[in-house]
């Protein structure tokens, strides 16, 4: 099974360990999910298998997606993700086959990817972190303001601000990657896991979890113990 899932994050909670230390859990239901579609070299170029979750209604699908997840013998599914694989892994799978949290038994440490909580437009201050203007008695009502920016005659002899520089805008709403999350547990009849501390989104967020690609010199020793 490849290690990688597609699920929703549920909430948080706690678990004592064993020397009865807090640790916060965040409950992800992960799958099932199916192979909608195998690639290989010889079709498509390269080898990566297509996964397909959560049912959903036709009338709320359309005809290709209805069609495509059909060829596969599945309902119609309301998400699709693809998973690059190598040419022998790609050999063990085929169409309408499931994945569940199974996968995840022998796993230390997995990448968790959602997209963050959006916050509308916000200023410099909390989009950035800015300090904000002087508190003091002198100072007119611009405390919050990020200050100047327009003085940029410099910027290639146009005068505009460069590219890039931080102001107010939209924030949040983003895909965000988490690495190296702790699996706490795995509960094969709820197709529950269990991750050590937050993850991106709100609840009922879809996210994708897979197992960890980079790892630092004392989780990767964690790893390979536990392999």
């Amino acid at each position: 099974m490849p290690k990688a899932i597609l699920g929703r994050k549920i909430g948080m909670t706690r678990l004592y360990d064993g020397e009865g230390a807090n640790v916060p859990v965040t409950v992800i239901e992960a799958g099932p999910c199916f192979v909608s579609q195998v690639k290989t070299q010889e079709t498509d170029g390269y080898d990566a298998i297509q996964m397909a979750f959560e049912d959903v209604k036709a009338r709320n699908s359309t005809f290709q997606v209805i069609g495509h997840d059909a060829k596969a013998g599945l309902a119609p599914k309301r998400f699709h993700k693809e998973v690059r694989l190598d040419e022998s892994e790609v050999a063990e799978y085929e169409a309408g086959q499931e994945i569940n949290v199974e996968s995840f038994e022998s796993t230390v440490f997995v990448d968790v990817t959602g997209t963050s909580k959006g916050k509308g437009f916000q200023g410099g201050m909390k989009r950035h972190g800015f300090a904000g203007q002087e508190a003091s008695h002198g100072v007119e009502r611009k405390h919050r303001s990020p200050g100047s920016i327009g003085g940029r005659s410099s910027n290639l002899g146009t005068g505009k601000p460069k590219k890039g520089i931080r102001m107010a805008g939209h924030m949040g709403a983003e895909q965000v990657t988490v690495r190296s999350l702790k699996v706490v547990g795995v509960d094969k009849e709820k197709n529950l896991l269990l991750v050590k501390g937050p993850v991106p989104g709100p609840k009922q967020g879809l996210i994708f979890i897979r197992e960890a690609k980079r790892l630092y010199k004392g989780k990767a020793k964690l790893a390979a113990a536990a392999g």
